[in-house]
Order: C-alpha cells, then structure tokens, then sequence
C-alpha cells in the first residue's frame, strides 16, 4: 500500500496532535509532507517537524495557505476559528481531498467553499458529520427523511437560564465527556457548537434546515443518526473519541484498523436521548436563523460568538451573554442579497460582526458588560 501524503494544519492542537498519534501507529498508510500550526505552542511545532521532517513546515495564517495548495493527498484542516477559510479554499483549489474539522470556514464561506469543491473533496471530521457520512452509506438521498445530531448538552445540561447566569470560565471548561480546546469546549457548553454543526451539515448534505433536528444525548456514545422514510434509523456509536472520524477523514472512504477501541458489549450500558431545552441553549435556533437567512449571516453568527467566547473567558461577559451578544449582532446584521458571495463579502462581514460584537461587550460608556 502507497503512503497517503498528508498536510496537517493546526498540529499542535487537539485534532493535529490525535491526527499525528494515528500517523505514528499507521506509517505504511499515511507520511506527513506539511506541517503548520498558530504559533501557541512552538516547542511542540518544532518537536514534530523534526520527528515527520515534512517537505514544508511553518507558524501562522499564510503559512498554512501555502501548505494546504501543495502537492498532497489529503489536507487535514484542524485549524480552529475563521482564520481557517483561506487554507480551505487554497486546498480546494489545488484540488486535494480536504479532511475538514474547521468548520467554520464551510459556514463562514458557504455556497463559495461548496462551489469550489468537487463531488466528495470534502470529507467531514466533526464526529457528528462523519457519523452522518457512514450512516448515508445505508441508503439513497431520496430515502434519507432526517438527520438528528446528538449534543451531550454540555457541563450545564438541565439548568435553566436563571441558573446559567453565574457561570464561571473554569466550569464552562470542565466538559463531561470530551477533550477539546477552549474555544470549542466553551462552545460546547453553550451549544453554539451545534448550532455551527446544523449549519455545516445542511451545507454538506444538502438537507434542509426543518430536516435536521438536535436531540441531547449525555454520554456521546451515538455520534449522530439518519432516519430514512421507512421509518428505519441508522446511528453510529463508538467510545466518544475523535480518533475514529480522524481517521475516516485521512483514509476516506476506506477505514483504519484499531484507530480507536469499540463499544464493551461486555458492560451494562445504557443510552439516554432527551429534547434540547432551547429557553436555556437558544444557541441552536439562532444558528438555525441564520443558516435560513443564508449569504453572510452565518459568517456574523460565527464571528461574533469567537469575541464573545474570549471576552467570557477574560471575565468581560457573563456566561448567558454570550449568545445574547451574538443574537444582538446577528440582529443588526444586513444580509447581501448578492447570489454570489466573494471572500471580500465574507471577511467584511467577519470584521464587521467582531466590531459590533466588541462594541456591545464595551457597553454605551465602553465598560465591559461584566
């Protein structure tokens, strides 16, 4: 078996380094020809570059732009926040498989990331989506009724909003179930991590908004479901690992052996689905929203939660604040009527979401909100 040439973008982070574990358990299936990484964390960038000695290795935006357009097999995009769209589009352009796990370049770019990508260059590596991609493989697309994406409803799952006032950085990081970076596990704790995640799967499955529903599931054992018009549904469980849709996203459409330990039939095991609260989380619902109202308004969404996200964890913003910014934002925000969006479009919505959001944290006398 040939090697597949991968460039991991984002290395040193959590979806890089698991990205990197599983190149060192499978070197006859996957050789590492380019590197990039934020910057964040160097002493590790610089650990890994000389143990893959990669063709091309660099720190920062423009760097992993120029990875993504090299001459590659697969294009592992683990960067996180917008700053992810131009290496997405670069790798589309050159053609390459794009592995995505950044998605809020598919949602900040929308129809100008999917008109640029051929049929299958992007293979999802959100763990929701790469269960939705394995459940399809079970029927056409004119059998598919819905997709129902699971949440673990995060560390504050069952509090109603009056108690999610008070809510500390710390705890919104002590997430139940997953290991991920900040800004996706506070994300997470305010769901606004699976309102990108029906944006994102509507754009890659061309599903409509009102079929695609988010139920609560606390132990992340089902990563995701698909109901087809039969009335049969298909859902895909493992351990919750990102090791699995990892390496799907690498070896796609072929699997991995061992990438990660199954299910213990063994054990007692019990699964719990329940409805998403959306007077507590109205996270889902704005991004559905904005999803709906299309052009940029998802860009706006997802660029004003990334200031609102820092200002919480800075203690600038209360916790409810969050979403309650990004709906004022998104609220103020004119929609183009342009059919066609450009990347100028997109990164002048993006600037223009961050300012108003930043405005708003200020407050009339630009005193911080907190």
């Amino acid at each position: 078996m040939t090697p597949r040439d991968l460039v991991v973008l984002g290395s040193t982070g959590s979806i890089g380094t698991q990205a990197l574990d599983l190149v060192r358990a499978n070197p006859d299936r996957f050789r590492v020809v380019g590197l990039t990484a934020g910057g964040s964390n160097p002493e590790l960038f610089e650990r890994q570059v000389e143990e893959f000695a990669p063709a091309y290795s660099g720190l920062g935006e423009d760097a992993s732009v120029e990875a993504a357009g090299r001459p590659a097999d697969v294009v592992l995009n683990g960067i996180t926040g917008a700053v992810g769209l131009r290496p997405t589009l670069a790798a589309l352009d050159a053609g390459t498989t794009l592995a995505l796990a950044n998605k809020e370049s598919l949602i900040m770019g929308g129809p100008l990331v999917l008109e640029r990508a051929k049929p299958g260059q992007i293979v999802p590596v959100d763990s929701e989506h790469s269960a939705i991609a394995q459940c399809l493989r079970g029927g056409t697309p004119q059998e598919v009724r819905r997709l129902v994406l699971t949440a673990s409803g995060g560390p504050f799952r069952g509090r109603t909003r009056d108690e999610l006032t008070q809510v500390t950085p710390e705890q919104a990081l002590n997430h139940p179930t997953w290991d991920m970076g900040p800004v996706i596990t506070i994300n997470s704790a305010t769901l606004v991590n699976k309102g990108l995640e029906v944006i994102e799967a509507h754009l890659l499955f061309g599903i409509p908004f009102d079929r695609i529903e988010v139920v609560v599931h606390p132990t992340s054992v089902v990563h995701s479901m698909v109901e087809f018009v039969d009335g049969s549904t298909l859902v895909q469980a493992s351990p919750p690992t990102m090791m699995i849709p990892i390496a799907l996203g690498l070896a796609w459409p072929d699997r991995v052996p061992d990438a990660a330990p199954p299910v213990d039939w063994t054990r007692a095991e019990t699964w719990e689905f329940f409805p998403l609260d959306g007077e507590a989380f109205p996270a889902v619902a704005l991004a559905r929203r904005a999803g709906e109202a299309g052009g940029t308004a998802p860009a706006v969404y997802n660029a004003a939660n990334e200031v609102c996200v820092e200002a919480f964890r800075t203690g600038r913003l209360p916790f409810t604040g969050i979403v309650d910014t990004v709906a004022a934002v998104l609220g103020a925000h004119d929609v183009p009527s342009t059919e066609h969006l450009r990347v100028d479009d997109v990164l002048a919505a993006d600037a223009w979401a961050r300012d108003a959001a930043r405005a708003l944290i200020a407050g009339p006398t630009g005193e911080d909100a907190r």
